[in-house]
């Protein structure tokens, strides 16, 4: 039938919103067979709830009589949901739990003791008056801060003080103070976003006229209006909107206010309403509340998550909206879900308190020899300590000389002497490395932010380096866990085939371009090729059984749904372009072939759409919803039809459904659609089978009966709604199945062949059925013909066990017959959700381990969210492998944050993952640069950066040890207490930190070229414990090099101690820096300036410290300068220190190479054409 120019509005309603069941998913209509989605539900019921039974009875009648006319009510149910979440709703709303808002009443709702906080919102840590004592208590849990800072209060006793008291705390500050500096301008940096945001101007009503008002001071209880395209100040309750059945869309989701307030102007709501609703939480999809009508007839009416818009998000496709602030500032959700992921350290920093304890080993050693030697000394000498400065017993000065004097006993002294050797060599331990490991992380974050190979230009989006403590873990992956849906497939569906009655229409050769001809209707984006046969069948055959079941399919598509169509002009005046909005990509690829094949959804408001059926304007009243959730995996919606007859149509999950299909009705086409399932799955399409029946005059009043009892309950609403929406699907005639593609993101299959070549074993978990997961696996190379899979899906606890005990036994049988590791037959697991709960359930996790672990892919197929989570600390539990976890949806987020390393897809369902990752970029084919080059570079850089600053440290002390050897073991220094606190601080801190941001032991694209070299990271091959005693060794020549060289040479002169200790701090930093500059890579301009710098701005503070008359030493540099002798012998240190180094680099470089020389030497010596051929493989370089 015709729809006249202007349809009747119906009898709007209120409506009622439920969560669905997953609180760590993102709100999605319909994701096939289930990456485990959350999605909302809605419901609407009749706006007055008193008329009870009566005015159920004679809905349905009243709607025959009407024809099209829609009945009062349009009711959406929500179904089952975990527990957590159903706690929200189900319990009944004591007074002492609830909020009071009095609607447009802010004074009332604000009035003691409830005093809600404003809208103003502060993200910034500090304040002016607590940053300094906050800041401290923050970098002193470092335990690292505090051995400094007990070393500079001991400084201060009289008989340790070895340094004067500034010098002794001045390294200390200066850490303190950078790190201080740092952290002030990110807090500055926050505050300056908070202040823009808290500036921002909303509408708010005052004396009855909406007017201008910064977002931080509207409070509880006003009333808000906000137009198209602008942001959400707060947490609202909808009152009305532009729309005159009350819809909203807010970005793409739908909101509805409640017909007793669309109905009355808001500055008449003061004292008329107040909303009784929940205490705030994080729960963004629930929300339990109640409006109750003051005045006349009291009427209380549910409010669900339907009814209220969240702070910042934007309103869509509606001219105005006014909403009542529920929650401001502070407690709304968004804010309250503003915790940010969880902090973590990076593997190297947790090796290298492995090495800090060494170090401690090591400083204790050197000083427990000082201070036996000391008591061995004076012991020796105790007859002689009577004259000896410092140590006569005797104070003769006083008036009865007998008094002692500075003298505690040989044990006191021993004791002294411990502690003040401590004082002395305490830069053993870097205070500089921390503050450098922080600036280096800065900066490799810089380089990675900026590189344009990270780059996404389809969505405009950067690399982001949202954690700074983790950038050389990117280095050190051996295990990568990757969500399917949005994460290796572009989330972007394309309907492909349908089996319609037990008949299938998959066969391409029948499938052609849909032509726009004498179309009204056009479709934004329809990616549609419509079968030739289906197309005559609905054209022609409508008269046939087959094609009244073709018309039903296709009309179950268009109107089992929450897409929105939203209608464009286009340079045609006669076709009308519609653009297809909604949350689920799946619905969206549905409605558009719907419409490709002339059943066009042209219309949607609260209680009815719009479709235009083969040329056709029909209407079709939307009386009841059960939106899709991921217990159920169905959707149905409850049509009343133009001929006056009503129908229930369900899609949903093909094992979901056929536990709901009447399969005695036709046996036939169940078992013939259940095979084209199975071939649709095996082309790795996600499947949907679509249900429907005709529901009589007793079914509709039963259900709407029963809908209204559970929407009006205040106690236990959520399991009498489940029990309504059970009780109607059911005794379904199957009308067929639809196969959807979702292709494959750019560069994935060429992405994974990279990581496997590198090392890295792919496990990919989804919510997909295991025939689609298997056949996406071919697709994207992480499956090959060459492998053997063991497939584990069983239905119970014993089978389950029986299946882990022969895929063990399957395992060692094949690591028998195949001893060698390159003729090994490789091993692929695929196991399902189900069997992950028997095994999780009956502690089979290390069988499951010992089977996983010897695969090399492991797929796993209809998980659930925690699942995911609970397989990656399967690995991390039994294993010190690296673990990433890469995915783009909320049901991620439980896996990227149990992940040593999680990443976070920008892609089209939200920001969940992004917010709660550690690094977020734009596509999965960025994951080989970032692992490959990003990650190979920070690894490489910090573990050597960390190795030098203890080498550094190490050979300044051991110069100082062997000084204090050949002075009586009194702790004195020839090198000056500035010199001494400035070495690790300025004269040698810039290079390594310039190196550590800058240099890179290979080029990228003979990183990108060999994946084997990422192995180097794997195996520790930059930073282990053979490393570091090395370098300990080496520190031990070079000082013994810088200290006796001089010292021999000025044995029996008579220089000076200053003049002298002066030469040995010279020497040392030269020394240290010309090591630092044999082992750079690539040089550039900052380097050169760093090293060469820092050694000019090291003479220069010498040259100034010895200028300064009130300091020890003066002048002592410029007599030394002066001979011939002082540069022979700094010439000489260099030499004989750095012989050792250099033999040992060119003996290992040259014959016991590791891959990463080998490649430096191919990159030195193959011309630009080689290195950049992706083809050439490096077998030769591959380690295991």
């Amino acid at each position: 039938m015709d729809v006249p120019a202007k349809l009747p509005d119906p009898v709007p309603s209120p409506i009622l919103r439920h969560s669905p069941s997953s609180g760590s998913a993102m709100s999605r209509s319909l994701r096939s067979v289930v990456d485990m989605p959350s999605v909302t539900f809605a419901a609407d019921m009749r706006s007055d709830s008193t008329r009870g039974a009566e005015s159920t009875a004679s809905s349905f009648e009243s709607f025959r009589r009407a024809g099209s006319r829609p009945v009062p009510g349009v009711a959406r149910l929500p179904t089952r949901r975990s527990a957590s979440e159903r706690a929200g709703s189900q319990r009944d709303l004591r007074d002492e739990d609830a909020r009071f808002v009095y609607i447009n009443d802010a004074a009332r709702t604000n009035a003691p003791p409830a005093r809600f906080p404003d809208n103003s919102v502060r993200t910034t840590k500090y304040s002016v008056l607590t940053f300094i004592p906050r800041n401290l208590y923050e970098q002193f849990h470092r335990v690292a801060y505090v051995y400094f800072l007990i070393l500079a209060a001991l400084n201060q006793v009289p008989q340790l003080g070895v340094f004067s008291p500034v010098a002794s705390v001045l390294p200390l500050a200066f850490v303190l103070g950078v790190t201080a500096v740092k952290d002030a301008y990110e807090d500055w940096r926050r505050h300056r976003s908070d202040k823009n945001e808290n500036n921002r101007t909303a509408s708010v009503m005052v004396d009855g006229v909406f007017r201008p008002k910064p977002w931080s001071d509207i409070h509880v209880g006003e009333l808000v209006r906000v137009v198209a395209n602008e942001t959400l100040p707060c947490d609202m309750v909808l009152v009305s909107t532009s729309d005159p059945t009350g819809v909203a869309y807010s970005n793409l989701k739908t909101r509805y206010a409640k017909q007793e307030t669309l109905t009355t102007p808001p500055e008449q709501l003061a004292g008329a309403a107040v909303i009784r609703c929940e205490r705030p939480n994080r729960n963004i999809y629930g929300f339990t509340a109640n409006l109750e009508l003051e005045g006349g007839e009291s009427r209380r009416i549910p409010l669900g998550p339907s009814n209220i818009v969240l702070r910042g998000c934007e309103l869509k496709n509606t001219a105005w909206a006014v909403g009542v602030v529920v929650y401001a500032g502070r407690e709304t959700k968004a804010m309250l879900n503003n915790a940010g992921a969880p902090s973590k350290r990076s593997r190297l920093e947790t090796q290298m308190n492995r090495e800090t304890l060494f170090l401690s080993a090591i400083l204790v050693a050197l000083c427990s020899v000082v201070a036996a030697l000391s008591g061995v000394w004076l012991r020796n000498h105790e007859h002689d300590l009577e004259l000896a400065q410092f140590f006569h017993k005797k104070d003769y000065v006083s008036d009865d000389g007998n008094g002692n004097y500075n003298y505690y006993g040989i044990a006191a002294q021993i004791v002294f002497a411990f502690l003040m050797a401590v004082i002395v060599f305490q830069i053993m331990i870097p205070i500089s490395l921390y503050i450098s490991m922080e600036l280096v992380r800065l900066g490799q974050a810089y380089f990675m932010i900026r590189d344009t190979n990270l780059y996404d230009a389809s969505s405009d989006t950067r690399f982001q380096c949202r954690s700074l403590n983790i950038n050389e873990d990117l280095g050190q992956v051996r295990c990568v866990f990757s969500d399917k849906t949005g994460t290796l497939t572009q989330n972007k569906m394309e309907f492909r085939c349908a089996s319609i009655e037990g008949v299938d229409y998959s066969d391409i050769a029948r499938q052609q371009p849909v032509g726009e001809g004498d179309r009204i209707w056009v479709p934004k984006k329809m990616p549609v090729s419509v079968d030739r046969e289906i197309v005559e069948l609905l054209r022609n055959g409508g008269e046939t059984e087959q094609g009244r079941h073709a018309r039903e399919f296709f009309l179950a598509l268009a109107t089992c749904n929450t897409i929105v169509p939203l209608i464009l002009d286009g340079p045609d005046p006669k076709r009308k372009i519609i653009d297809y909005q909604g949350e689920s990509p799946d619905e969206q690829a549905l409605v558009s072939a719907a419409a490709a094949y002339g059943f066009v959804l042209v219309e949607r408001t609260s209680g009815h759409i719009v479709i235009d059926v083969l040329g056709e304007k029909q209407r079709f009243d939307v009386l009841g919803l059960h939106e899709f959730d991921s217990d159920r995996k169905r959707m149905s919606v409850i049509i009343g039809c133009p001929d006056k007859t009503v129908k229930l149509f369900v899609k949903g999950a093909d094992n979901s459904m056929f536990g709901v299909i009447d399969k005695t009705m036709n046996p036939d086409v169940v078992r013939a659609t259940e095979k084209h399932l199975h071939a649709y799955s095996s082309l790795g399409l996600r499947t949907l089978v679509i249900g429907m029946r005709e529901l009589s005059q007793e079914e509709f009043q039963e259900w709407q009966m029963a809908y209204e009892k559970a929407s009006t309950a205040l106690l236990g609403r959520g399991g009498l709604l489940r029990g309504v929406a059970a009780n109607i699907e059911r005794n379904l005639r199957l009308l067929g199945a639809s196969g959807i593609e979702d292709k494959l993101q750019d560069g994935v299959p060429e992405a994974i062949e990279k990581l496997r070549q590198a090392g890295i074993k792919v496990w990919v978990l989804t919510g997909d059925k295991q025939e689609t997961a298997i056949s996406i696996g071919f697709s994207c190379k992480l499956l090959t013909r060459e492998m053997t899979q063991i497939v584990i899906n069983s239905n119970s606890r014993d089978s389950c066990r029986k299946s882990l005990d022969d895929a063990i036994s399957m395992v060692n049988k094949l690591r028998s017959l195949s001893t060698d590791s390159q003729a090994r037959v490789p091993l692929a697991l695929v196991i399902d959700g189900n069997s992950l709960v028997y095994i999780f359930d009956t502690d089979h996790e290390d069988k499951l381990f010992e089977v996983a672990i010897a695969c090399d892919v492991v797929l796993c197929c209809r998980v659930a969210p925690l699942q995911k989570a609970g397989i990656v600390d399967l690995i991390k539990k039994r294993t010190s492998d690296m673990t990433l976890a890469i995915g783009d949806g909320a049901n991620d987020v439980s896996m990227i944050q149990m992940a040593d390393v999680g990443i976070g897809i920008s892609g089209q369902e939200g920001r969940q993952a992004v917010m709660a990752s550690d690094f977020a970029m734009g596509q999965f084919r960025f994951l080989v640069p970032l692992l490959l080059v990003h990650g190979h570079w920070n690894y490489q850089r910090m573990g050597y950066m960390i190795l030098y600053n203890f080498y550094r440290n190490a050979t300044f002390v051991f110069v100082l040890f062997w000084y204090v050897l050949h002075t009586g073991f009194t702790l004195t220094t020839a090198i000056t207490e500035w010199s001494s606190v400035l070495y690790s601080v300025i004269y040698t801190a810039v290079p390594t930190i310039v190196v550590a941001i800058l240099d890179k032991d290979l080029g990228r694209r003979t990183l990108l070229k060999y994946p084997q070299l990422y192995g180097a990271g794997q195996r520790e091959e930059s930073y282990n414990l053979r490393l570091f005693i090395f370098f300990m060794i080496d520190s031990i020549w070079q000082s013994l090099a810088v200290f006796f060289i001089p010292y021999l040479a000025y044995r029996k002169s008579t220089i000076d101690s200053a003049s002298l200790g002066d030469l040995w701090t010279l020497a040392v930093v030269i020394l240290v820096n010309i090591h630092l500059a044999m082992d750079v890579i690539r040089w550039n301009w900052i380097t050169h300036a760093a090293i060469w710098g820092s050694i000019v701005a090291t003479l220069i503070c010498v040259m100034v410290i010895d200028s300064i008359p009130i300091l020890p030493g003066f002048w002592a540099i410029y007599k030394v300068m002066g001979t011939g002798l002082f540069w022979a012998l700094l010439l000489a240190v260099i030499v004989v220190g750095m012989v050792p180094h250099f033999v040992a680099k060119a003996i290992r470089e040259h014959f016991l190479p590791n891959d990463i020389q080998i490649a430096r030497e191919m990159e030195k010596s193959q011309d630009s054409h080689d290195v950049t051929h992706p083809e050439v493989q490096m077998n030769t370089m591959a380690r295991a």
